[in-house]
């Protein structure tokens, strides 16, 4: 079974709880978990390689990988599949290596060709059915944190192992 070397995150139900705030001259606001940010910091301190596959194209996707010094990032991603195996060719690695999490149905297409999907606990019921790690925690509340603390102790090492 091969190893997991790269993480893939979709952002809004993952990263985030899903909501957005419009203030009224039209910003928009997110919420970003510091216990995720501390998990993808962990995620590269390991070894792992971590993108972004984001179906907004919005700058707090680019705002979060600055912060996070990730440059291989996808945004307003349409085919999330296609993002990921062109994630995979320029890091060389095997689909078989990485790690996807997703929480809706624009995101079963590059669970089902990753070497692991993942969702969070409050993830729509296909993305729950898709995946083979379901987290305790739910999207932008320890989600990733919990995925990563699980992948740097061992406890998955690729495959699609039970839920829990």
């Amino acid at each position: 079974m091969p190893v997991l070397k790269a993480i893939a995150l979709d952002v809004d139900g993952v990263l985030t709880d899903g909501g957005v705030w419009w203030g009224p001259n039209g910003e928009e606001w997110k919420r970003f978990s510091f216990a995720d940010i501390m998990g993808v910091s962990l995620a590269r301190k390991g070894g792992l390689a971590v993108t972004l596959i984001s179906g907004e194209d919005s700058p707090l996707v680019d705002r979060f990988a600055a912060k996070m010094g990730l440059t291989d990032i996808t945004k307003g991603s349409k085919d999330k599949a296609g993002a990921l195996r062109a994630f995979a060719e320029r890091h060389r690695l095997g689909l078989d290596e990485i790690c996807f999490m997703g929480d809706d149905v624009n995101d079963l297409a590059a669970m089902e060709i990753a070497g692991l999907a993942a969702a969070p606990a409050d993830a729509v019921p296909a993305a729950l059915a898709r995946a083979g790690v379901v987290t305790r925690a739910r999207g932008g509340h320890g989600a990733v944190r919990e995925l990563v603390d699980r992948i740097l102790s061992g406890e998955l090492a690729g495959g699609s192992g039970p839920s829990v």
